[in-house]
């Protein structure tokens, strides 16, 4: 594996030559009576994903603005064809995770970096999957480098600095959230002069 990436893309650079033997049966629901581990999803996304260029430009926050939010794949979708972008493949990874081994905790990463501009269209968004293990931080579901899982870790923080480092790319900011959805914003309910005993 190269020890710097190209930072202008999110496409992978080399696979895990030795990804091991991976486990599937016919259907995604068969498929995780089978699965235990983030191990056993790591074989499999090193094995069959496949990353997708088109649809990366489709999710820029380009074409975003201009034509609306693209759902992005639900795990059966891309269980049928793992085809897909980062935010594909760390959902794939933390929905399954989190239905064989919750007890993980697997969330997502979202990564700013500072912006790059591939053909006419703005990219800085990158989605990883984290999970904790013996109290240790874990990172896998990179369509970067699928079939790696980095890790141990500390923290997070960790991660991230060494992850700039390979991307070779300033990270802006980093949030640890529970879904790769934007949350709205909700206020607290105002109290209207109601006295509390």
């Amino acid at each position: 594996m190269s020890v710097t990436a190209d930072p202008a893309s999110d496409a992978p650079e080399a696979r895990i030559s030795d990804g091991g033997k991976f486990t599937q049966a016919s259907s995604y629901g068969d498929t995780l009576k089978l699965w235990r581990s983030a191990e056993d999803i790591n074989a499999w996304v090193n094995a069959r994903f496949e990353y997708d260029p088109a649809r990366a430009i489709q999710l820029s926050e380009t074409q975003r603005q201009k034509n609306g939010r693209m759902p992005i794949l639900a795990p059966e979708v891309f269980f049928a064809a793992p085809r897909g972008v980062c935010v594909d493949l760390s959902r794939f990874a933390i929905e399954t995770l989190r239905a064989i081994d919750p007890d993980t905790q697997p969330a997502y990463v979202m990564i700013e970096f500072d912006p790059v501009t591939i053909a006419g269209n703005t990219l800085r968004r990158h989605w990883v999957a984290s999970f904790l293990r013996e109290g240790q931080h874990y990172y896998f579901a990179d369509s970067k480098r699928p079939g790696h899982i980095a890790g141990p870790y500390g923290s997070t923080q960790a991660f991230i600095d060494e992850y700039a480092r390979y991307r070779g790319r300033r990270v802006v900011s980093f949030r640890e959230v529970d879904s790769y959805e934007r949350q709205a914003r909700t206020m607290a309910p105002k109290q209207l002069g109601v006295d509390r005993p």
